[in-house]
Formats: C-alpha cells, sequence, structure tokens
C-alpha cells in the first residue's frame, strides 16, 4: 500500500493529503495558543455574500462563481481548503487504484489530476453544504457580515496606520474571538500594540477603526 501510494504518479495527490495533513495541525497549534488560523485567513479573505441556489442573486467573474458554488461565505474558507484537499488525494488515489486493477498500470499523474478534478469539485460543494447546515449560523455569519463594527478590538501585533494595517482582537456576542486587520479611520491617525480601538467600518481586507472613545467599551479578558 505504502509502495502504491509513493508511486510518482500519484505525487499530486500525495502533496494534496500532505499539505491537507499541515493545515490541520497548523489550525490545531495555533487554535492552542489563540490564534486561530481559520480566523486569521478569513481577515484576509475578501467579502464574499453569494448564494448560487438562490435565483435574485448575480454574480460577476468566474472567480467569484467558483467561490459562491463552493459555499464561499456560508463555510470558512479554511475548512472548503482542507475539504477540497481531501477529496482530490483521495479520489485520485481511488482513480489511480482502479486504473491498476484494470490495466495494471497507473495513470500519468497530469491525466490522473485533470479526471479527478470535474470529481472533486461537486464531492466539495455537497459536502460543505453538510458542513453549512451542520455549523452554527450564527457564528459563521460573523465574520462574513459587519457584525464587529461597533465593537472594541485591541491591536495584538504591529503598528496600524493609514494604508498600513495590523492584526487586532476582538470577541463577538458569543464569546468567539476573532483575529482581524485593522487600520485607523483618520488621516493622520496610528494605532500601538495593546490600544483599544473602536471598529467603525469594514474594508474589502479588514476594518477601519478609531481610538476607544469611552472607557467603558473594554474587551472583556
Amino acid at each position: 500500500m505504502i509502495e502504491f501510494m509513493l508511486q510518482g504518479q500519484n505525487f499530486p495527490f500525495m502533496v494534496s493529503l500532505t499539505v491537507m495533513i499541515m493545515i490541520a495541525c497548523l489550525e490545531g497549534v495555533t487554535t492552542m495558543i489563540g490564534m486561530g488560523l481559520s480566523s486569521m485567513i478569513e481577515s484576509f479573505m475578501p467579502d464574499i455574500d453569494l448564494y448560487p441556489d438562490h435565483p435574485d442573486i448575480s454574480t460577476t467573474g468566474i472567480l467569484t462563481k467558483a467561490f459562491g458554488w463552493v459555499r464561499m461565505g456560508q463555510v470558512p474558507f479554511l475548512i472548503i481548503l482542507i475539504v477540497f484537499l481531501t477529496v482530490f488525494g483521495l479520489a485520485g488515489l481511488l482513480i489511480q487504484s482502479v486504473s491498476m486493477k484494470i490495466t495494471g498500470h497507473l495513470l500519468p499523474g497530469i491525466i490522473a489530476s485533470g479526471i479527478t478534478l470535474p470529481l472533486t469539485l461537486p464531492l466539495v460543494r455537497a459536502i460543505t453544504g453538510v458542513i453549512g447546515r451542520i455549523m452554527p449560523k450564527d457564528e459563521t455569519e460573523a465574520v462574513t457580515e459587519k457584525s464587529f463594527i461597533g465593537r472594541v478590538a485591541v491591536i495584538t501585533l504591529g503598528k496600524a496606520s493609514k494604508n498600513n494595517p495590523a492584526q487586532a482582537k476582538l470577541r463577538d456576542k458569543f464569546g468567539t474571538t476573532h483575529y482581524v486587520m485593522v487600520e485607523p479611520d483618520m488621516e493622520d491617525e496610528a494605532f500601538q500594540q495593546g490600544d483599544q480601538v473602536l471598529i467603525v467600518s469594514q474594508t474589502s481586507s479588514g476594518y477601519k477603526a478609531i481610538q476607544n472613545p469611552l472607557a467603558a467599551l473594554q474587551d472583556i479578558e
């Protein structure tokens, strides 16, 4: 079995599974130290609010449609990525196993990948659909919607200035910690590590904030 998996023709699928395992381990480690990889990645992702099954939603761009089709915005990006890598890797190995049994030979890696990819995407959509129904709705929507506006965040890494965001930590109404990128709303303002800031608006890649105007508005540890 190990010899079969390590064949050169299976390289794309073994890389896919290896990357999936590495991401899962990294997510576990970052979650343990209070910096969830999923939350950090989501803060860099554009705000995609797409529901292709809804007849009134119009989308532009092939990439945007593809993201919406695999339920980006309904399910965290990191989960979609892990599902894709897992399904692609396992499906590819299965196809190669069938080819070996029928013909006695493995398919070239590029041909096997070309066959596997069209089979992978519908499976990813189906699996993320199940995950989207299982996950608490309010928690998944908290990242994609503007629910962070009006909440206090703490600058945790770097110095934030206009067009130069820094990492900040905040908590949603469920008490879940999120890491987002924040920059000052005012041109001449800057935030230092440890500053308490008030989120006032959302941008394509993060949020704008002002210095916390009220001492009563505190990030509760």
